[in-house]
């Protein structure tokens, strides 16, 4: 179980870290003028719009790119609470992508890498969590040994009288 749990962390932080430097990466001119088109339909639907907050298509792209591409590296390789605190963060940004692509109305395919990559989050999170519950060790008191209770028994019922 230790095996597949480090397995799956560190596929997906490599996964996400490869996503988020192809976003901060200008490989080519198609790809680039795509993802540009990309982040524009996503800034029209971005979350916080309702409060008057529309972001720069590329500042975004830049953005997801930079929070992809570390939060993937630490939660493939980073001490246990940066996996946590980057886990919750790439559980945040496919949340943030799922309602995006409910909101431009995309095909059920568009949807399937998102929804893919958050079960494997929560599935991730839960393992950890469920693993680091077992490591627990709870006190258990040492029974007294019999000639010590001996003495305490006599002492306790000789303050009695």
């Amino acid at each position: 179980m230790a095996f597949v749990l480090v397995a799956l962390r560190v596929l997906l932080g490599g996964f996400f870290a490869l996503t988020g430097a192809a976003k901060l990466c200008q490989l080519s001119a198609p790809e680039t003028e795509q993802m540009k088109a990309l982040f524009l339909q996503f800034t029209e639907v971005f979350p916080l719009k309702i409060f008057g907050y529309q972001p720069d298509p590329m500042n975004y792209q830049t953005a997801v790119g930079w929070l992809e591409l570390l939060a993937g590296l630490l939660l493939a390789v980073g001490p246990r609470m940066l996996q946590e605190i980057s886990n919750l963060f790439l559980t945040l940004l496919m949340m943030v992508a799922i309602f995006t692509l409910a909101s431009l109305k995309e095909s059920l395919s568009t949807f399937i890498p998102a929804i893919t990559c958050l079960g494997f989050l929560l599935l991730l999170d839960i393992w950890q969590a469920l693993a680091h519950t077992k490591k627990v060790h709870r006190y258990h008191r040492k029974k007294v040994p019999h000639v010590f209770k001996k003495a305490w028994e006599q002492r306790a019922s000789s303050h009695q009288l």
